[in-house]
C-alpha cells in the first residue's frame, strides 16, 4: 500500500510540477530588454579615446519567434567615429559555466585587475589593485564580452528551459544568435569581426565559427584568438588509459618541474621544452603504445627517462606504469616539502593539510588565490563605473550547469557513441572555406590543464592550414595575463595580430 501511495504522491507532485511551469510560462510579460549606458574616456596605445559602455540583455528566440533566453553583454563602443565599418571582437570566457569576468577583468577590459605577478602570493582580501589598461584594444575595435546563459545576468526567460542552452550545439547557437543580433542592431555587417575565448571558450569559438556559416545569414570572421586552447579533449584529459594525454601532458610536467628547480636545471626553458618534446615523439610515445610487450627493462629505461623530465622518483613512476596522472603529479612534485602546485598555473604552490593524499586536497591553489579578487573588483566595477543596478547577483560561474551539460555534438536522437569532446575538426573546415581567417594560439608553458604541447599536436593535425595559424607562448599558466611580463607580451601579440589582418 505505501508503494502506491508513493506513487500517486509522486504523480500529483509531478503534476504540480508541470502547472507551475505553465504558470511560469504565462507570467513572462514581453518588455523592453534592461540597458545601463555610461560614457568614459581613456588612453589606449598613445590615442585618447572616447567610448560608450552598454551593460544589457539581449532576447534570444527560438524558431517560432517566441522568448527562450535574456543573453547579458557588456559592450565598449567608441564614439565620434563611422562604426558601419569599425571593427568588432566578441570575447568570452570558458567552463562551460564561466562568465566573461575573468578576459574582461584580466586583459581586455579598459581597466584591469592586478594580482601578485610571481604568482607566490594570496590576492589576501580587499580592496584590491584596479588600474587603466593602456594596452586595452579600444583604438582598433570595439569589445562585446559575452556571458552565456547562466553565467553573469543572463537567465532564461519566456518559454526557455536550460536545455536549450546547456549543450555543445545549443551553446554554439545562442551565442551565434546574439553575435547576429548584435551585428544587426549596430551596423556591423561590413565591419571586420573577431572572436577570444579562453580554455572551453575556444571550443566554443570553433564551434560559433560553424554555425555563423549556416543560419541563412553567413558571417564570416576575418580572426579567432584562441587562449589556452581546448579543441581536442583526448589531449587535455588527463585520466587513465588516455594514451593521448599522457603524452602532450609531459613537456608541461617537465617545464613547471624546471621552473621548481627539480628538473633541467641549467637549461632555458625553450631548450628544455623542445627536449621533452622530442623525447615525447620518439621515446615516450612508442612506450605508451607498446605497454606489456616490452621488457622490464626497456620500462625502467623509460622510467628513468621520465624521472629526469619530471624530477620525480624513477620507483614512483615504475609503480604508476611510467603513465602520471596530472592530480598526481601537482602533489608529488613538491610532496617533501609538504605542498601541491596549481593546476591553472603551476607555478601557484600552497601547504597542503593532508600531506600523504593522493592528490591536492584544498583544490587548486592558481584558483582560490586569485578569484576573489576578480570577484572583489569587478562588481564594484558594474556599479561604480558602469552604473548598473540590479536586484540579484552576478554568477562568475553558473551553479549546476557542469552536471547537466550535454557533450553530444550530434542533434538530438541521433545515434551517438561517448568520445572525447573535439571541436579541432569543425575550425578546420571552417578555415577551409573562409580562406582569410586567420587563428591565433596563446599558450601558457606552466597551464596543467590546456597543455601547449597539446595545442601543437592539435594543429598538426585535422588538415588545418598551417600559414594562417599563429603560435604564441608565455612563461605563466591558463591565465598567462595575471603575470606583467605575459600580460605585455600578449598584448603586443594580440595587437600584432589584429592589425596584419585590419591593414
Amino acid at each position: 500500500m505505501k508503494k502506491y501511495l508513493f506513487f500517486i504522491v509522486a504523480f500529483l507532485i509531478a503534476i504540480s510540477s508541470f502547472s507551475q511551469e505553465e504558470k511560469a510560462e504565462a507570467k513572462w510579460i514581453p518588455r523592453d530588454p534592461q540597458k545601463f549606458e555610461s560614457s568614459h574616456s581613456g588612453t589606449f596605445n598613445g590615442q585618447k579615446i572616447t567610448f560608450k559602455s552598454i551593460v544589457g540583455e539581449t532576447f534570444l528566440k527560438n524558431s517560432k519567434g517566441e522568448v527562450t533566453g535574456a543573453m547579458w553583454s557588456t559592450s565598449y563602443v567608441r564614439e565620434g567615429v563611422d562604426s558601419s565599418r569599425r571593427p568588432v571582437m566578441f570575447v568570452f570566457n570558458g567552463g562551460p559555466g564561466s562568465a566573461s569576468v575573468w578576459l574582461h577583468m584580466g586583459f581586455f577590459g579598459p581597466k584591469v585587475v592586478k594580482i601578485d605577478t610571481e604568482a607566490k602570493q594570496d590576492d589576501g582580501v580587499a580592496p584590491y589593485r584596479f588600474v587603466e589598461n593602456n594596452q586595452a584594444l579600444l583604438d582598433l575595435t570595439d569589445l562585446v564580452f559575452i556571458d552565456p546563459i547562466g553565467t553573469g545576468f543572463s537567465q532564461i526567460e519566456g518559454i526557455g528551459k536550460t536545455s536549450d542552452f546547456w549543450g555543445l550545439n545549443e551553446d554554439a547557437a545562442s551565442i551565434a544568435q546574439f553575435m547576429r543580433i548584435w551585428v544587426t542592431q549596430n551596423g556591423r555587417w561590413q565591419a571586420p569581426k573577431f572572436l577570444a575565448g579562453e580554455s572551453f571558450g575556444t571550443t566554443r569559438a570553433a564551434k560559433v565559427a560553424e554555425v555563423l556559416e549556416g543560419g541563412g545569414q553567413n558571417m564570416a570572421l576575418n580572426g579567432i584568438i584562441l587562449i589556452s586552447q581546448a579543441l581536442d579533449y583526448a589531449g587535455s584529459s588527463s585520466w587513465a588509459d588516455n594514451l593521448t594525454s599522457f603524452f602532450t601532458y609531459l613537456p608541461s610536467q617537465a617545464v613547471t618541474a624546471w621552473y621548481h628547480g627539480k628538473a633541467g636545471q641549467g637549461k632555458t626553458i625553450e631548450a628544455f621544452a623542445k627536449e621533452a618534446r622530442d623525447f615525447a615523439y620518439s621515446e615516450y610515445l612508442p612506450s605508451l603504445f607498446l605497454g606489456e610487450k616490452q621488457t622490464q627493462a626497456q620500462k625502467e629505461a623509460t622510467a628513468e627517462r621520465l624521472a629526469y623530465f619530471t624530477g620525480l622518483d624513477k620507483k614512483y613512476i615504475l609503480q604508476s606504469e611510467n603513465q602520471i596522472l596530472m592530480h598526481r603529479f601537482k602533489k608529488e612534485l613538491l610532496r617533501a616539502e609538504g605542498k601541491a602546485i596549481g593546476t591553472l598555473d603551476g607555478r601557484f604552490l600552497a601547504l597542503e593539510t593532508d600531506k600523504s593524499s593522493e592528490g591536492p586536497m584544498l583544490g587548486d591553489p592558481s584558483d582560490y588565490m586569485t578569484s576573489a579578487a576578480y570577484t572583489a573588483v569587478f562588481n564594484d566595477y558594474l556599479m561604480r563605473d558602469l552604473k548598473v543596478k540590479m536586484d540579484r547577483p552576478y554568477l562568475s560561474s553558473a551553479s549546476g550547469m557542469g552536471g547537466s551539460w550535454n557533450w553530444k555534438p550530434v542533434p538530438e536522437g541521433a545515434y551517438y557513441e561517448p568520445s572525447y569532446v573535439s571541436t579541432a575538426r569543425s575550425l578546420s573546415e571552417v578555415m577551409h572555406r573562409n580562406t582569410q581567417l586567420q587563428v591565433m594560439v596563446a599558450n601558457g608553458y606552466y597551464d596543467l590543464i590546456t597543455p601547449f604541447f597539446d595545442a601543437e599536436f592539435t594543429f598538426a593535425r585535422h588538415d588545418f592550414p598551417q600559414d594562417r595559424i599563429q603560435m604564441t607562448y608565455y612563461e605563466a599558466g591558463h591565465m598567462m595575463y595575471n603575470r606583467q611580463e605575459d600580460f605585455d607580451a600578449l598584448a603586443k601579440d594580440v595587437r600584432k595580430f589584429l592589425e596584419g589582418m585590419l591593414k
